[in-house]
């Protein structure tokens, strides 16, 4: 009687399997990103703890403001360098991203990324009200 013999084949299966398992959250690269279950309310009033504001212009110059006080423009580097040095500083400090509409996607991202670089725990959007 010649039966196929199917054992092999479910072990090479299993072994692919794995493989699959191990490098696929390898291949995935992002910027990590909380994003709000419900509609979002205004801040609320920071006057003890003023959030650090990251801007990015049309022109890609970079700003930092904290307290209603701006930056000259600065390069990326500079900014990942002021944000982890204000971060030692202040671990629990708020840091949102303000980005020109008129700026590549890419940009924002990369801004993103160099400021979870600098230990950011949570980023944010700011964003103006529709009305």
């Amino acid at each position: 009687m010649s039966d196929i013999n199917v054992v092999p084949y479910i072990d090479v299966m299993l072994v692919l399997l794995i493989i699959f398992m191990v490098t696929a959250p390898m291949l995935t690269q992002g910027v990590k990103v909380d994003l709000p279950v419900v509609n979002s309310d205004p801040v609320e009033d920071l006057a003890n703890n003023p959030p650090l504001i990251v801007s990015v212009d049309a022109n890609r110059a970079y700003y930092l403001e904290q307290a209603d006080v701006a930056s000259t423009p600065m390069e990326l580097s500079q900014i990942e360098e002021q944000v982890r040095l204000k971060l030692t500083d202040n671990p629990a400090l708020q840091i949102l991203v303000r980005g020109d509409r008129h700026v590549e996607y890419g940009v924002v991202v990369d801004l993103m990324a160099s400021l979870q670089q600098a230990g950011a725990p949570g980023i944010g959007l700011v964003t103006e009200d529709p009305k």
